[in-house]
């Protein structure tokens, strides 16, 4: 499809629905308004017309016009405090990557696995997986890409690095482990923070870091020891011809020198922020009102209040606030004022009452052909924009079907995360296939059988553990929610 003919299709569509079709049965003209909204921004998100980011200003433009939701309430979602939350995670990933207390972590992680090849890329995969769970799963895999790039050059005898099998199976390893990783916290991974959001939007229920990370980490663990499996037994033969010695690894750490001043004060700083939000309940009984954006901005702020060790400089200055992902803060409010948009039209009520069919259709099935659904859509389209689309009609699905919301909103969250088939699927896909180690083909024939893995692990995990470790009825609506 043309850029031309999907700049032209959004809104060919919206003008059909909106001026030729009207209002469908029983929807109020403020739903319709957001509905026909709603298509056009999903056609240029999903076809990429225009830059994801610059389609994420649209809700501005197209929710006032059609009368389906106020423009001061539009455009006070794009300064949720999610977003500020995830802000702030940024500033600690650049402050990180600023002073190399990334490479100093990967480095000492693959050091302690060994240096046999694959426990390198167990290493790699361990070592992004923790990163990615405390910060971006973008900038993680951004990070780990050149320290995977040194150790691929001098593992590989060829003079073709490219063409390194062992260059092909990290450089997935280091992708499918940042979105393994990224959706074991809240705020690993944009979609999970989409989530905490409508959750907060349609049931006026606090998703809290704590309660999500005793749920998500044992799946997160599970699912990226098997992905290393599959990896290094059944993709690419590694040869064994081609080895790196210890001493390699050692070569490496000490060029790094001694842990330097600023990355002990980066180290503390994450552990504060990682422990803060781990103990909020007892933060709590101190400062009833705190919450996770406020931690995070705090420690977010001591990045640029705190001296380097020659005291000519802060830890974090302005300018290094440059490298923010600006596109995926805009992509945030976008996805968020949707929700609230169709929320407050009344058109998420619209959807679930037409979707009161599903009924008589088993839960186990339910679940399944949502993660099926969400994890080959996110392929084609940004996993963000997928969650920001899908969560308020599932939230609506819930209530109409009278099933607890997290049992499908969840799946669908974790399940944009598994997309392992494609470079656009997810960020860092598209960063390690910009490395050039891997061609289309790599990624394909390998992220199908991940996604296949996922599909089925996340479904069956959805239905048989959640209920036990959250001590919750999947088949009844909590009364607490709204």
């Amino acid at each position: 499809m043309s850029k031309g003919f999907s700049v032209l299709l959004g809104p060919l569509v919206f003008s059909i629905f909106y001026f030729l079709i009207g209002p469908f049965d029983q929807m109020s003209t403020e739903s319709h308004g957001v509905f026909c909204s709603v298509i056009w921004i999903g056609i240029w998100w999903i076809t990429e017309a225009i830059p994801i980011p610059i389609t994420s200003l649209l809700p501005l433009v197209l929710f006032p016009l059609t009368g389906g939701y106020d423009l001061s309430l539009t455009a006070s979602a794009y300064g949720n405090n999610i977003i500020y939350f995830y802000l702030a995670g940024f500033f600690l990933a650049i402050a990180m990557e600023k002073w190399n207390l990334h490479k100093r972590i990967a480095l000492n992680i693959i050091s302690f696995v060994g240096t046999d090849k694959r426990s390198m890329v167990l290493g790699f995969m361990i070592a992004t997986a923790f990163l990615s769970a405390f910060l971006s799963n973008t900038s993680t895999s951004i990070m780990m890409l050149p320290i995977g790039i040194a150790i691929i050059s001098q593992v590989s005898s060829s003079k073709k690095n490219k063409e390194s099998n062992f260059g092909k199976v990290l450089m997935l390893g280091i992708a499918y482990s940042a979105s393994i990783g990224g959706f074991s916290t809240l705020y690993g991974t944009p979609p999970n923070l989409i989530l905490k959001s409508n959750i907060q939007q349609f049931f006026n229920y606090t998703l809290d870091f704590d309660y999500w990370f005793m749920m998500a980490l044992p799946l997160s663990i599970l699912l990226l020891f098997i992905c290393w499996y599959y990896l290094v037994n059944f993709t690419f033969t590694l040869s064994k011809n081609e080895n790196i010695s210890p001493d390699q690894i050692r070569v490496k750490l000490n060029d790094l020198g001694k842990i330097k001043y600023e990355e002990v004060i980066v180290l503390l700083i994450f552990i504060g922020f990682v422990f803060s939000l781990l103990l909020k309940s007892k933060l709590q009984l101190i400062f009833n009102s705190i919450d996770d954006t406020i931690i995070a901005i705090f420690f977010a702020i001591l990045l640029f209040i705190l001296n380097t060790q020659n005291r000519n400089q802060k830890i974090l200055n302005w300018k290094d606030s440059y490298k923010i992902p600006w596109d995926i803060i805009l992509l945030f409010g976008g996805g968020l004022s949707l929700a609230a948009a169709m929320q407050g039209s009344g058109l998420t009520l619209w959807i679930g009452e037409k979707l009161l069919g599903l009924n008589n259709i088993s839960l186990i099935l339910i679940i399944f052909i949502i993660v099926f659904s969400v994890n080959f859509l996110t392929e084609i389209t940004s996993n963000l924009a997928t969650v920001s689309m899908i969560l308020p009609v599932l939230a609506s699905l819930s209530i109409s079907l009278g099933l607890h919301p997290f049992v499908i909103m969840v799946s669908a969250t974790i399940a944009a995360s598994c997309a392992f088939m494609l470079p656009v699927a997810t960020p860092p896909n598209a960063v390690v296939f910009g490395s050039g180690f891997l061609k289309i083909k790599d990624m394909v024939k390998t992220g199908i059988v991940m996604n296949l893995i996922s599909i089925i692990l996340v479904s069956l995990y959805v239905y048989y553990i959640i209920p036990i470790i959250w001590d919750i009825d999947l088949t009844v609506f909590p009364e607490g929610f709204k």
